[in-house]
């Protein structure tokens, strides 16, 4: 421990007032970000190098994180968009066959700032009474009135289009060959999104957020991937105005952002949840045959199924634990949606089917 204590002191401060201290590991400085939990065993490496992050602070539910390292092939895209990583306890061993590096090698290179000996289980209560907030995490300002005032002046998730910071640019064609040529709009697409599509026959088109609908249909694609993002979906005006235009054209296929873009397009609308949906361990229900999978998810934002029209859209899937909307389909269009990661594999293959109905509805 005596180690431990020589290390930097960081403080993490909510905008409701509440101020927690612990110790800094990876990067020094200071970052703003809103406060989620995640309630993830493992899988730290993909939650790290989710774009869906971007703009938010995570706090790990589990205890011990970075146990088994870091590789190079877990990685889920093309750097950490992460704010900032609160952990119980930063494991400094790293044993694993496949490990490159610690935790907190990754985060000093990647200039995140991680903070452990901190109560994460008071933490995390504290957000589910009070719900997910604005926050500072700083080694540099450690003021507690200062860091509130920071944390209560700081831009939120509310408002701000956040996909911008994280599209890829231009045309990026992920393999070359396959029957299907499906195009995904990049909104923070995760790798293994892609990964699926590749290994299901599919040449995989990835296009920026702003394409324009004709740049898309000049591409002849047999399908359309509305990928995932971080953030509010409302700002997002200009993949909104594009997904209306596909919509009747091409099959579609939305997943969490991209399915509430889909749901926007709709002529529905959104609303952000309490807390958000953040881990691996998330019963949803099928409507259609009763099958429960558990899913991974990660989103603070949801789709409210009373403004949809039931004339047109069909709800598929219901969260068990709050009964929020997780899935839909258009019921005479080639059109469905999951607000979950049926990629990620939490259960662990409770939810790939979707990727089969995706390919069916691009051969019909």
């Amino acid at each position: 421990m005596n180690q431990l204590h020589m290390r930097n002191r960081a403080k993490l401060a909510l905008e409701d007032g509440r101020v927690f201290e612990g110790l800094s590991f990876g990067a020094c400085g200071e970052r703003y970000g809103e406060l989620v939990f995640n309630t993830s065993m493992a899988g730290y490496q993909e939650i790290l190098t989710d774009p869906s992050y971007k703009g938010q602070i995570v706090t790990m539910t589990y205890p011990l994180i970075g146990n088994y390292g870091i590789n190079e092939e877990d990685v889920e895209s093309r750097k950490l968009f992460i704010e900032g990583f609160v952990v119980r306890e930063c494991s400094r061993l790293a044993s694993n066959w496949r490990s490159d590096k610690t935790l907190e090698e990754y985060l000093s290179e990647n200039d995140i700032i991680g903070m452990e000996d901190i109560d994460t289980r008071a933490l995390t209560k504290h957000i589910r009474l009070a719900g997910a907030m604005k926050a500072v995490l700083s080694t540099e300002d450690l003021d507690d009135e200062s860091l509130v005032e920071k944390a209560k002046a700081s831009a939120g998730l509310v408002g701000r289009d956040l996909v911008k910071d994280v599209t890829g640019k231009g045309v990026n064609n992920w393999n070359k060959k396959g029957k299907y040529k499906v195009v995904v709009i990049d909104c923070g697409v995760k790798f293994n999104i892609l990964r699926e599509l590749e290994s299901r026959d599919c040449r995989v088109v990835v296009v920026e957020a702003n394409t324009s609908f004709d740049e898309i249909l000049n591409m002849k694609p047999d399908g359309i991937l509305l990928s995932n993002g971080p953030g509010d979906p409302e700002p997002v005006t200009y993949v909104i105005k594009t997904v209306k235009s596909l919509i009747g054209k091409i099959p579609i296929f939305g997943i969490c952002l991209g399915h509430q873009m889909l749901g926007l397009a709709f002529g529905g609308k959104t609303y952000k949840l309490k807390f958000g949906h953040h881990g691996a361990n998330h019963p949803v229900k099928d409507t259609r045959t009763g099958k429960i999978s558990i899913t991974s998810q990660n989103h603070g934002f949801c789709v409210d199924e009373k403004s949809l029209n039931p004339k047109d859209i069909e709800i598929t899937h219901i969260n068990l634990n709050d009964n929020t909307l997780e899935g839909m389909r258009h019921k005479k269009l080639p059109i469905f949606s999951v607000q979950f990661h049926p990629e990620a594999s939490p259960g662990p293959h409770d939810a790939e089917y979707l990727f089969g109905q995706f390919i069916e509805m691009m051969e019909r």
